[in-house]
C-alpha cells in the first residue's frame, strides 16, 4: 500500500472504531470498551507515522484523490487528501494526543449510564477523525466540514457531564461562538466559490494566480471571513473568550486535547489556507497579512499572559496560557518565511505534551482533594510528590527551559521574528511559566504564608459586572473520577504526563525531527509547488533554508526567560493573597464577563480589526 493510500486511513480509522462503540458498546463491559478505544485511536497514530516516515522525502506531498476523480487539465471536482510532513506530523500528534487522552482516562469518571461503556471513548475518535481529516485535507469546504464534525464533538465533551450546570453553560457558551465562527467561515469559502468556481485549495488558488494586479474586496472579504472562523478555533484575541470557560468545565482528558491539539489546528489552518490560495499574485499581499497576523499575536500573547497570572483556578490559569501561547504562534506565523514557521511547529509539537501533561496534573489534584483552587490546595499536595514534580517541570519547559522543545521553538520564532519581538517571547513565557511555578511552589511545596481563607475574592460594587466566570475559584469542584476523591492515584493517571514530557524534551534533542521539520517547512510554505504537485502531480523541490537549530543566544534567552519566571513565582508566594483584584485587573476582568452577548459583540469587533488590518 502506497502512503497516498494510506491517508483515508488515519480518518476512517478512528471513524470505524466510534461507530463500533456506539454499536457494540451497549453489550460491551466498560473495560473491553475502553481497550477498544485505544487501539484504535493507537492504530491511527501508527498509520500517521509509518505514512511519514514512508514519504520519501520532507518535501514530498503524498496524494489521494478518493474515488479516483482525477484533475484533468487542472480542473477536478473530486476531494483531495494531501499528506505533506506538516500535515502527517499534526495528523500523528493528534492520534498520539487522543491515545494519551483515553489512556489517562482509564475507568476515569463515574460509572456511565448503563449500555453507555462506549460514549466517552467513541466521542474521543469522533474527535481525532475530524482532527486527522482537518489535518489531511486539500478541499476547502471538506476542512470546514472536519472542522465542525470536530467542534460539534468537542461541544459535547465540553458539557460530557450534563447533570453539572456549570458544564452545560461552558459547552454553550463555546458552541454558540464557535458557532459564529463556523458561519463566517462558510460564508467566505462561498465567496471564493462565486469568484473561482472552485473548492479545492489548490484550484481557488490557481484561479486567483490567473488574475494577478492585487486582490479586491470580495478577495479581502473572503480572506477575513474565513480566517475569522479558524482564529476563532485558535483562541486569538478578541476571538478567545469561550477558551477559559470551556476548560473551567471540562473533564481533564478533554482539557487535554483542547488546548493540545484543537487550538493549534486553528493556526494550522489559517496558515494553510494563507499559503496555497492566498499567497499567489492574485491573494492577499505579504505586508497586509504580516501586519494582521503580527497585530492579532502580540494582543494575544499579552492579554493571554496578564490574564493567566492573575488566575488561581489552575485549569483557567492553563487555559489563558494557552492564549499567550497561541500569541507567539501567531507572532512566528507572521514572519511569513519557512524559519517562523518551522519554530511554530517545533513549538506546538512541544507545547502539545507540556500542556496536556500539566492539565493532567491538575486533574490529579481536582480528584484527589476536590479542588482546583490555588489557595485552598496550599501544601496539600505535599504528599502526591512524583505529581509536583512533573508540575514544577512542566512548569520550567513551558517558560522555556533548555534543552526542552518549547525552548527550542521559542528560540527559533525570535531569530526570525528578532528585535522586539524576542523581548515579547521571553517576557510572555516568563509570566506564564512563573503562574505555573507559583502555583505549584503553593500547592505541592506550602511555600508562602498560609491564606487564612480560600474563600472567593469579596467585590465592591465597582466589580459588580466583573465575569460570573473569571470569580470561580476553583473550590470545591466534584471529583470526575468514579467513586468520589482517590485515595491513591492510579499509575495511569501518572505515567501518561511522564510520558507527554518526555516526548516535550525529545523535541528538543533529537537533530533528526529539526533537519526533517525545516525541510517540510520549505515545502508547506511553496505556493506554486503545492499547487503543481496537487493539480499536475509534479513534484517541485523548493529552495531549501537552514532548518531549526538551537544557537547561543536562544539558549541564552531561554535561560533568562526561566530564570524570571521562577523569580517571579518566589516573588508572588512571598507576599500574602490580595482579597480583591488590582485596581489595574479589574477592567480586563470586567471584559471576560462571562455574558454571551457581550462575547458575541467582541467576535464582531474582532472582524472588523481583522479587516482594518488587512485593508
Amino acid at each position: 500500500m502506497s502512503v497516498a493510500q494510506t491517508l483515508p486511513l488515519i480518518v476512517a480509522t478512528p471513524l470505524s472504531g466510534a461507530a463500533v462503540l456506539v454499536g457494540a458498546g451497549r453489550r460491551l463491559p466498560r473495560y473491553a470498551a475502553e481497550l477498544l478505544g485505544c487501539l484504535f485511536a493507537a492504530g491511527a497514530a501508527t498509520l500517521a507515522l509509518g505514512a511519514s516516515a514512508a514519504t520519501p522525502s520532507s518535501t514530498a506531498r503524498p496524494v489521494e484523490w478518493l474515488g479516483g476523480w482525477r484533475p484533468h487539465g487542472g480542473a477536478s471536482v473530486g476531494i483531495v487528501l494531501v499528506g505533506d510532513r506538516i500535515g502527517l506530523g499534526l495528523a500523528a500528534l493528534v492520534s498520539l494526543l487522543a491515545l494519551a487522552a483515553l489512556a489517562y482516562a482509564w475507568r476515569y469518571f463515574d460509572e456511565p449510564p448503563r449500555r453507555h461503556a462506549g460514549s466517552f471513548p467513541a466521542l474521543v475518535l469522533l474527535f481525532q477523525a475530524g482532527m486527522c481529516g482537518f489535518s489531511l485535507t486539500g478541499d476547502l469546504f471538506n476542512a470546514f466540514v472536519f472542522f465542525e464534525l470536530m467542534g460539534v464533538v468537542a461541544y459535547a465533551l465540553t458539557g460530557y457531564r450534563v447533570e453539572e450546570a456549570r458544564a452545560v453553560q461552558g459547552a454553550l457558551v463555546f458552541a454558540l461562538v464557535n458557532s459564529l465562527g463556523a458561519y463566517t467561515t462558510l460564508l467566505g469559502i462561498g465567496l471564493l466559490y462565486a469568484r473561482t468556481g472552485e473548492l479545492g485549495l489548490a484550484q481557488i488558488g490557481s484561479a486567483l494566480d490567473a488574475h494577478p494586479g492585487g486582490p479586491d474586496a470580495l478577495v479581502i472579504a473572503s480572506f477575513v471571513l474565513v480566517v475569522t472562523g479558524l482564529l476563532v478555533k485558535a483562541a486569538a484575541v478578541p476571538f478567545h473568550f469561550w477558551l477559559a470557560d470551556a476548560h473551567a468545565v471540562a473533564p481533564t482528558p478533554v482539557c487535554m486535547l483542547l488546548s493540545g491539539v484543537m487550538v493549534e489546528l486553528g493556526l494550522y489552518g489559517t496558515a494553510r489556507v494563507y499559503w496555497t490560495v492566498f499567497a499567489g499574485p492574485g491573494g492577499i499581499p505579504e505586508p497586509a497579512a504580516h501586519r494582521a497576523l503580527l497585530a492579532l499575536g502580540v494582543l494575544t500573547a499579552v492579554l493571554g499572559a496578564v490574564m493567566c497570572w492573575q488566575q488561581r483556578h489552575l485549569k483557567r490559569l492553563l487555559a489563558y496560557s494557552t492564549i499567550a501561547h497561541t500569541g507567539m504562534f501567531l507572532v512566528g506565523l507572521a514572519t511569513l518565511t519557512p524559519e517562523g514557521l518551522g519554530g511554530v511547529a517545533l513549538y506546538v509539537l512541544a507545547h502539545a505534551g507540556v500542556k496536556a501533561a500539566l492539565f493532567a496534573c491538575a486533574g490529579i489534584l481536582l480528584d484527589r482533594f476536590g479542588s482546583v483552587d490555588e489557595l485552598q490546595l496550599h501544601g496539600k499536595g505535599r504528599e502526591l510528590r512524583w505529581a509536583g514534580v512533573l508540575f514544577g517541570v512542566g512548569g520550567l519547559a513551558l517558560a522555556g527551559l533548555p534543552p526542552f522543545g518549547t525552548a527550542l521553538g521559542k528560540a527559533v520564532i525570535e531569530e526570525a521574528a528578532g528585535g522586539w519581538a524576542t523581548a515579547l517571547c521571553v517576557l510572555v513565557s516568563a509570566a506564564t511559566g512563573g503562574a505555573v511555578l507559583r502555583a505549584g511552589a503553593r500547592v505541592f511545596l506550602g511555600l508562602g504564608p498560609v491564606p487564612e481563607s480560600a474563600a472567593p475574592e469579596s467585590r465592591s460594587a465597582d466589580d459588580d459586572d466583573a465575569a460570573a466566570a473569571e470569580e470561580t475559584t476553583g473550590k470545591e469542584e466534584e471529583p470526575e473520577t468514579r467513586g468520589g476523591r482517590l485515595s491513591r492515584i492510579p499509575d495511569s493517571m501518572l505515567l501518561v504526563p511522564t510520558a507527554l514530557l518526555a516526548g516535550a524534551l525529545a523535541v528538543g534533542l533529537d537533530p533528526a525531527l529539526r533537519t526533517g521539520v525545516g525541510r517540510a517547512a520549505d515545502a508547506f510554505t511553496d505556493h506554486a509547488g503545492y499547487l503543481t504537485a496537487v493539480l499536475y502531480g509534479r513534484a517541485a523541490e523548493p529552495a531549501p533554508t537552514p532548518p531549526p537549530h538551537w544557537t547561543v543566544a536562544g539558549v541564552l534567552w531561554g535561560l533568562l526567560a526561566t530564570a524570571l519566571a521562577t523569580a517571579f513565582a518566589l516573588l508572588a508566594v512571598r507576599r500574602p493573597e490580595r482579597r480583591e483584584p488590582t485596581r489595574w485587573a479589574v477592567p480586563l476582568r470586567r471584559l471576560h464577563s462571562g455574558h454571551v452577548g457581550d462575547y458575541v459583540a467582541w467576535f464582531l469587533a474582532g472582524i472588523t480589526l481583522l479587516a482594518a488590518l488587512i485593508v
